[in-house]
């Protein structure tokens, strides 16, 4: 364990190592250019393969490949391509590969501006693909949970056999702070399960226990192993019947869903007497909870609930949150996408949006200077 001095960026890339990554494979793009530069020298140091794919395409599926292959493995990507990896999000889905995707947001849409900020990518970080499913997006707000919440997105990777997303912005990508860096001996590593049955009665999509994760045995194992995108059996053989398919696609959404108890993670800050209740995550959070601080020197009890699990929401820490709020605010630096699963969970209650559009990093003036009316 140690204090170190470094960007979001690389404090991402050292969580990957320290979690056990060995393959990567991305294409450049800003805001991540330094993750894949950084990498580069350091993961084969650590007996790790980096790949420069043709494009964003291609890096997803490969590092699908390695994870079937039997590692861990993560790529890094901003808006434009991660438009580009939406169909293979869903592939990873539903062959149930354990995967890594560091996703730092920048201001859209389209090509934007491509070296400031934003959070217009909170629905798309988990409906980009199509077709209905479930996957788990994390959100740091800090250098140290840039580092803390790879390990732990690997960690969930591993444990629900889903794809991850660590879901960044440009702010955090290169706002360097003091973090602490602790080695693999000291943090929980978890790797997925392995059958504990002979090949011949192996199914690799059969769940042995009521989390309904699978055992994945992965190539070269001495297993039989199927990775099939197409609606298939426990077996992994391709089946379209109607039985079979239901059955499938609900315990890939269940299999999250039911065990949300063990993935969802939130924090509060002043909020079990705040009459005013910000929410906020990432970049934003760090300005709202300097606005909270100030607020409550005037006399005005203000809170802050910050969601670490963007997908899924911690709605029932939400709903304590809230409890003794007057007014309910979301902000966010977008027209609403947060704002709109808030008000489906906080449906009887009046939630008021604070958008905050700009490219640049958010300042306490942005926000300042729209809640005048709501205090």
């Amino acid at each position: 364990m140690r204090v170190k001095f470094q960007p979001g960026n690389i404090a991402v890339s050292e969580g990957a190592i320290v979690a056990g990554l060995k393959f990567f494979a991305g294409y450049p793009i800003t805001p991540v250019n330094e993750i894949f530069e950084y990498l580069s020298h350091e993961l084969p140091k650590h007996g790790g393969i980096i790949y420069q794919a043709e494009d964003e395409i291609a890096a997803i599926n490969a590092i699908i490949g390695a994870s079937w292959a039997g590692v861990k493995a993560m790529t890094a990507t901003s808006g434009p391509g991660f438009s580009l990896m939406a169909e293979s999000i869903g592939y990873a889905v539903m062959v149930e590969a354990p995967i890594v995707v560091v996703y730092s947001m920048r201001a859209g849409p389209s090509t934007g501006v491509a070296t400031g900020t934003g959070q217009g990518d909170v629905i798309q970080s988990k409906w980009a693909s199509h077709g209905h499913y479930e996957l788990i997006v994390l959100a740091p707000n800090s250098v140290q949970e840039c580092f803390d919440l790879t390990i732990e997105a690997f960690n969930l990777a591993e444990r629900f056999r889903v794809p991850v997303i660590v879901l960044i912005d440009a702010v955090l990508s290169h706002m360097a702070e003091k973090y602490v860096w602790k080695s693999p001996k000291e943090v929980k590593l978890i790797t997925r399960k392995k059958p504990k049955v002979p090949p011949e009665q192996y199914k690799p999509f059969n769940p042995d226990t009521e989390d309904l994760v699978p055992p994945m045995a992965c190539y070269g194992e001495g297993y039989a192993v199927l990775a099939e995108s197409l609606s298939h059996d426990e077996r992994g053989y391709y089946d379209p019947s109607r039985e079979t398919y239901a059955k499938l696609v609900k315990r890939l959404t269940m299999k999250i869903i039911r065990n949300k108890h063990k993935i969802v993670m939130s924090e509060t800050y002043m909020a079990s007497d705040a009459e005013i209740l910000f929410i906020a995550f990432g970049s934003v959070s760090r300005v709202v909870h300097a606005i909270v601080r100030e607020l409550r020197k005037k006399g005005i009890k203000a809170g802050l609930f910050r969601p670490i699990t963007l997908w899924p929401l911690d709605d029932v820490k939400l709903k304590e949150a809230a409890e003794s709020a007057r007014k309910i605010v979301v902000a966010e630096m977008n027209y609403g996408q947060l704002y709109r699963e808030v008000l489906t969970i906080l449906r009887d209650r009046e939630v008021h949006l604070l958008p905050i559009i700009t490219p640049d990093p958010p300042i306490i003036d942005d926000i300042y200077s729209a809640i005048g009316e709501l205090l």
